[in-house]
């Protein structure tokens, strides 16, 4: 299979097809030219457009990494033949830096008021990973490193608030544990609108109506189809409500209804 049957194969409009462009050219620049190379920082959703897109090119060498385990927007790195994976992403010459900016406790600023100010820098989204509060006063940005001049030098606040930034290692990061829910509750069928209504505590006629108008993704890929089979280990996002895993399908109940236990983020 050659690019552009691959290209044709995996992607699904233009958008996705300039974005797995550029990964192939990624991957030959590792490949072909023995040069360490990486993508922009990638969605959750683009993140599994590339993972099927190398699937279906033989899964060649290649490792998602944002900066700290579970983080939510990662780069895809393409090591050359003669690098080990250890440390490629984590030292200090990696792809990858991280800022800790300091403002008054009472600010009260939020992900939205940081994101708005440092792509008012003229950074685009591509080049900023996860942004992190970890505590009253404290926020930490992970970036790709090119764009670090550009932090340390020109960031100088958020919303009406002055903030003062400085580099940190990666190991600094501090992510706050996720906030879940735990669901019990048992399906007919585990199909997709069934599992979102149990996910959502919605209807089933109001969860396929959400599927119908695009706004349920499975596995972070929008999903119109409501009789998808959902599977243990799945994810399901719904724009406006969040998201849901389901952590497990213990069997079926004596009534021969679906167990799940789903997991949703607060």
């Amino acid at each position: 299979m050659n690019k552009k049957e691959l290209l044709d194969r995996c992607a699904r409009d233009g958008e996705e097809r300039m974005l797995l462009a550029r990964v192939l050219d990624k991957l030959e620049l590792a490949q072909g030219r023995g040069v360490p190379a990486h993508t922009p920082f990638l969605s959750p959703g683009e993140q599994a457009s590339v993972t099927d897109l190398l699937n279906a090119w033989g899964r060649p060498r290649h490792l998602f990494w944002g900066g700290y385990p579970d983080s939510e927007r990662r780069i895809c790195v393409f090591p050359a033949d003669w690098q080990e994976e250890d440390g490629i992403c984590t030292g200090p010459e990696g792809p990858l830096a991280a800022l800790e900016a300091r403002f008054p406790p009472d600010a009260a600023l939020t992900h939205r008021d940081v994101l708005g100010a440092l792509m008012g820098l003229g950074l685009n989204r591509e080049l900023l990973g996860d942004i992190l509060l970890p505590q009253p006063g404290l926020c930490q940005v992970v970036a790709l490193r090119e764009s670090l001049p550009i932090l340390l030098s020109q960031w100088e606040g958020a919303g009406r608030w002055r903030v003062s930034a400085a580099e940190i290692a990666l190991d600094r990061l501090a992510p706050r544990p996720a906030q879940v829910k735990t669901i019990r509750d048992t399906v007919a069928t585990p199909r997709l609108d069934a599992v979102t209504a149990a996910c959502f505590s919605l209807s089933r006629g109001k969860a396929a109506a959400l599927i119908g108008a695009g706004r349920v993704s499975l596995n972070h890929r929008e999903c119109l189809k409501a009789d998808r089979q959902v599977a243990e280990g799945d994810t399901i996002t719904c724009r406006g409500l969040g998201k849901c895993v389901v952590r497990e399908v213990p069997g079926q109940s004596k009534k021969g209804r679906t167990m799940l236990i789903i997991e949703r983020y607060l």
